[in-house]
């Protein structure tokens, strides 16, 4: 304790004081997978002898595209969990069943957007199908979509007839797949040829901040893309901040803009990074679009907040006036329709189906949502949380490859991320009680 010169004494703060005082400890808990996504991809970038690799713009390229099927699945996987920890176990299957399909015909001869429809339609009828024992038979999911992993697996098998069938059509390839011409064109260089004679190795300022060696190629189009996407960003989470003091809501103000700037400058930085390369993948769109669509139906809508609700407690939401059990069906359609494009964006970057894949894509799915801070008991998650989840799972696969990492350790790293993830979860529920 001190004293003013009036004689007053004035009581001093502790740290931990200070650090309540500020929202320290709610600013990383709630930013933690942010800041453990940080740190993995430092020490990977660090590691001796691949310094720098898993920064490479053909890595961060590859990265996107390695892991699509995660972030479309995840998402659905999101909305089964919301709803009191539920999972779906058949979405790999369905992935490959409705991929076989879709390949088939096209391989046949069909017209691709036949093909795609066909493709998106039998993964909303499967998950109608199952969403319907769940919710309306209450046979328990585990059970439901466990019997569906193994039907779909085998139905996979029917139509391929154990053998890869190869697509051909380079429309389809272009839109889902991953190859050279899977990207977004660089349309302003293309309308301003005159932009070639500035992106130049002569112009030795751009030449140093861009790196020589991919000045001549920097795709001008992605980082215009990125430079919008970070200013309306910005301004979504700016009209958040002013709506929140308007209303009296007590949040961390100096949290929420360290948090946006961090973003922003990450979607600068990965679309610089992409811009190096050879631009806008094709399938970014097609993620975006999933993670947007979602994204605003879990905050912004009345079967997003059933969806919550349901999850928190199912009963006082029934007694509400809210049908329970049809949140499980919508919950349950959505991710067989996600499984349904998950199948077209696999079959798109492999350029034709085997019938091995989709094995293992649905713990991927699980552990992103898990990860990224949606409990394991329900009513609690979001979609920008299950992002940040399948990234870090995303570079720590990608990083492991890198450095050389056996593939049976990197299962054994995956599987302990997971269960620190869901401790923290139960930890934390706990401390609050």
């Amino acid at each position: 304790m001190s004293v003013k010169a009036g004689g007053s004494p004035v009581q001093k703060k502790s740290l931990s004081d200070i650090l309540e005082q500020y929202h320290v400890g709610a600013f990383f808990q709630k930013y933690t997978m942010i800041i453990a996504l940080v740190i993995v991809t430092i020490v990977f970038s660090l590691w001796k002898g691949k310094e720098g690799l898993i920064l490479l713009p053909s890595n961060i390229s590859s990265l996107i595209a390695e892991n699509a099927y995660v972030f479309v699945l995840a998402t659905g996987m999101l909305l089964c969990i919301l709803t009191g920890g539920n999972i779906d176990l058949s979405v790999g299957s369905v992935v490959c069943f409705t991929a076989a399909v879709g390949c088939t015909m096209m391989a046949a001869g069909a017209n691709i957007w036949l093909s795609v429809l066909v493709m998106l339609l039998i993964g909303l009828a499967i998950g109608a199908f199952q969403g319907f024992w769940i919710a309306k038979v209450r046979v328990p999911a585990f059970i439901a979509t466990l019997a569906g992993m193994y039907a779909f697996r085998g139905f996979s098998n029917v139509v391929l007839n154990g053998y890869r069938v190869d697509i051909a059509n380079q429309t389809f390839l272009d839109l889902f797949g991953n190859g050279k011409t899977s990207f977004i064109p660089d349309f302003i260089r293309q309308s301003n040829p005159g932009l070639d004679t500035v992106f130049s190795k002569d112009n030795t300022f751009l030449a140093g901040l861009i790196g020589p060696n991919f000045i001549t190629k920097f795709n001008l189009t992605c980082m215009v893309i990125g430079m919008v996407a970070a200013v309306i960003l910005i301004v979504i989470r700016v009209r958040k901040i002013l709506v929140q003091k308007k209303l009296g809501i007590s949040q961390s103000v100096p949290g929420q803009i360290i948090s946006t700037i961090v973003i922003a400058a990450l979607i600068l930085w990965v679309t610089f990074k992409l811009s190096c390369y050879r631009g806008f993948p094709m399938v970014l769109i097609w993620i975006s679009l999933v993670l947007g669509i979602y994204a605003y139906i879990t905050t912004k809508t009345a079967i997003g907040r059933h969806l919550y609700a349901v999850g928190g407690n199912e009963k006082a939401t029934a007694l509400s006036g809210v049908k329970t059990r049809n949140v499980y069906w919508f919950a349950y359609a959505n991710i067989g329709l996600l499984s349904g494009l998950a199948g077209i964006l696999t079959a798109g970057r492999a350029k034709g189906i085997d019938p091995v894949y989709g094995e293992g894509y649905e713990m991927d799915a699980i552990a992103s949502c898990f990860i990224g801070g949606a409990s394991a008991y329900g009513g609690t998650g979001k979609v920008s949380g299950m992002i940040i989840g399948a990234i870090l799972m995303g570079v720590i696969n990608k990083g492991m490859i890198i450095v050389g990492v056996d593939s049976n350790y990197q299962k054994v790293v995956k599987g302990l991320v997971l269960l620190v993830a869901v401790m923290f979860d139960v930890l934390s529920k706990r401390q609050k009680r």
